[in-house]
């Protein structure tokens, strides 16, 4: 193959193991039903696994949207990106994840995450990813830290972030999984307001925004929407719920419904209408005004 190394082409990466590819993502099948495996969407948020794989052929459908196809049709759904900047996350993962490529032997079982060492935020190139996002490096350090993990016999790390329920949220520049057990994190100060947010890069985005100028208030992070129906039961207490998630369909729902039981609850995404959710906001907002 007389490529540079920094290029992978479709080709190549549309042989890549779907199944073993959503293993390193951190993603599992709920089950296995002889060639077909099911998972909760990676796309969306869904209680009933709707996501199929179908092994033999390598190709994906999810049912609860309507589509489907390889790997790199995933990719760019998965990380909204276009294609030739899905490759270049990929080239980066083949370089330090090495992917299975088709064929290869049937797996039994799909490797699962495992935390090996748990240390405060020391590595540059999680600093730089940071740094990327625009993320306050002493409300990173305070709240997140720096998580190593394996996948089989394979060793990487991330930045992490812990949940209420024993596991992390794992990122880096070209990951995104998590640990098991998968669970929102609630954060405690003492105070009758609370604000709501999707993802924990939406929860340090706030803070470096407002962080000469936060009022009094508790923290929950839900890690994934499919945690809102058990976020509206622990907020049931608070006086004042303020909610940031993302500003797709799946995140608009829930703040609707969330407002729809008018328990004091409030939409802020209007603070960045026009971009993802609150981390693209921080990221991608013009920088001659001061918010």
């Amino acid at each position: 193959m007389d490529k540079k190394l920094n290029s992978v082409s479709c080709n190549t990466a549309n042989q890549i193991d779907l199944v073993t590819y959503l293993a390193d993502c951190g993603f599992e099948p709920v089950k296995v039903r002889g060639e077909n495996y099911w998972y909760l969407s990676p796309l969306r948020s869904e209680n009933t696994a709707s996501f199929k794989i179908n092994r033999r052929l390598n190709r994906w459908y999810d049912h609860g949207i309507g589509k489907g196809g390889k790997l790199v049709d995933l990719g760019i759904s998965l990380f909204d990106c276009s294609v030739s900047e899905f490759l270049k996350k990929l080239t980066g993962s083949v370089s330090s994840h090495k992917p299975s490529l088709l064929p290869f032997a049937t797996l039994e079982n799909v490797p699962i995450i495992t935390v090996e060492e748990v240390k405060p935020i020391q590595s540059p190139a999680l600093l730089k990813y940071l740094c990327s996002r625009k993320i306050a490096i002493e409300l990173a350090l305070k709240y997140c830290c720096q998580v190593h993990y394996s996948i089989g016999p394979k060793t990487f790390y991330a930045l992490g972030f812990a949940n209420g329920a024993g596991g992390y949220e794992l990122r880096s520049k070209y990951f995104k999984g998590s640990s098991s057990p998968k669970g929102l994190t609630l954060i405690k100060n003492g105070f009758d307001q609370l604000c709501i947010f999707e993802g924990f890069f939406d929860f340090l985005s706030y803070l470096t925004i407002y962080q000469n100028r936060l009022s009094g208030t508790d923290y929950l992070i839900l890690n994934s929407l499919s945690f809102f129906e058990k976020a509206i039961l622990l907020s049931a207490g608070y006086n004042l719920k303020r909610l940031y998630l993302d500003r797709d369909k799946a995140g608009q729902n829930c703040s609707r419904q969330a407002i729809a039981m008018k328990q004091h609850y409030f939409d802020e995404s209007g603070l960045y209408y026009g971009y993802k959710d609150l981390n693209d906001y921080l990221v991608y907002k013009p920088t001659n005004g001061q918010q």
